[in-house]
């Protein structure tokens, strides 16, 4: 028999499908969906997400064209979309498979249309309409546009933009889709649009026509960017760790690195297995953040270091090193979702997710 594990995540694939179900329902059925699995599917494994998801959407999103191949690699041939500009040493391999680039001008689609050819290649077009980060801003796209139109070695299968502040601001998104809706028009007229993100989905699913890609990144995950619709889906990964010692410190005792934490009565103290090595952030150090052990919440104490982490357990009855400490994820009727780890860490859960480290084993369900 294998030893236990000494820190994993469970991810649960059947959760992806409940999530994906409850995105659906909040569009036309016309909608086509894509599945964002860049950064390893946000933590939780490319390979066995896609597998799980190939025949449930219609494209999948990646950062670069190596998440594309290790897509294929998979034997999964679901068309992939690759959400940022693509390197010189990437166009080769995103003609040959092919992958749907997301191009800011007509330069990039130029550099392209000299490898191609055989059928046109499908693209999509990305214009600024407020996230800054890639594409032109309106009258200098629309001149990129009409250069990429010129190539017969592309095809531009869809306008795409980005939404910064769903999540956050509901008026500014409300003008940002407009304009977009508005820019489009003025582009092309009949080419389908991607903008809608997770959060862009839940408040504005209504915004999405036939023929639309939405993209889906963290709620299909089970972390709803909105809290108040939390409830409508289920957490696909549950990190977990074991106690690895257990002492009686008496009042007085100062615990970890910089002696930030001084105990103030007897305290039992457990071990657990994880730290910053595992992603576990060490921005969560004497900042509230807990962690599940037998149902209950336990306190972590003084700094969290790199392979270990204290906790406070004292009153807990019939606890034995081994036992289960559940960071993020459900223990009886307590649950820490990754939304609380990134509020106490200063951070997002996205960052919580992509930062769990390759020395935990994922373990699938």
């Amino acid at each position: 028999m294998n030893p236990p594990h000494r820190c994993w995540a469970e991810i649960d694939l059947g959760n992806l499908a409940a999530n994906l179900a409850q995105l659906k329902q909040r569009v036309a059925p016309e909608v086509r969906f894509a599945a964002v699995v860049k950064a390893d599917a946000y933590g939780h494994g490319l390979q066995p997400v896609v597998a799980a998801l190939r025949d449930q959407v219609d494209l999948f999103a990646v950062a670069n064209a190596t998440e594309g191949e290790e897509i294929r690699r998979a034997g999964v041939e679901t068309p992939v979309m690759i959400l940022g500009p693509a390197f010189s040493e990437e166009l080769p391999i995103i003609v040959r498979e092919p992958f749907i680039p997301t191009l800011s001008t007509a330069e990039e689609g130029r550099r392209l249309a000299e490898l191609v050819s055989g059928s046109p290649l499908d693209v999509h077009f990305v214009f600024d309409t407020g996230m800054g980060r890639i594409g032109l801003w309106n009258g200098e796209a629309i001149e990129e546009f009409r250069g990429l139109m010129e190539l017969p070695q592309i095809r531009v299968a869809a306008l795409s933009s980005h939404l910064p502040v769903a999540d956050e601001d509901r008026e500014y998104t409300s003008e940002q889709l407009e304009r977009f809706r508005r820019e489009a028009e003025q582009l092309s007229g009949t080419l389908p649009g991607t903008i809608l993100n997770s959060a862009g989905l839940l408040r504005f699913g209504q915004a999405a026509r036939p023929g639309d890609v939405v993209r889906t990144g963290l709620a299909l995950y089970g972390v709803c960017p909105l809290p108040e619709f939390q409830s409508l889906f289920r957490p696909v990964l549950s990190w977990k760790t074991r106690v690895v010692l257990l002492r009686l410190l008496q009042a007085g005792r100062t615990i970890s690195y910089g002696r930030t934490f001084t105990t103030s009565r007897e305290t039992k103290v457990a071990t657990i297995g994880a730290g910053y090595g595992d992603g576990y952030p060490r921005h969560l150090s004497n900042v509230g953040a807990e962690v599940l052990i037998h149902g209950r919440r336990c306190p972590v104490l003084g700094r969290v270091t790199m392979d270990q982490t204290m906790v406070d357990v004292t009153g807990l009855p019939g606890l034995n090193v081994g036992d289960e400490v559940v960071l993020i994820g459900r223990q009886g009727n307590e649950e820490i979702l990754a939304s609380e780890l990134a509020r106490k860490a200063g951070t997002i859960a996205w960052e919580i997710f992509t930062g769990i480290s390759k020395r935990v084993v994922r373990v699938y369900r």
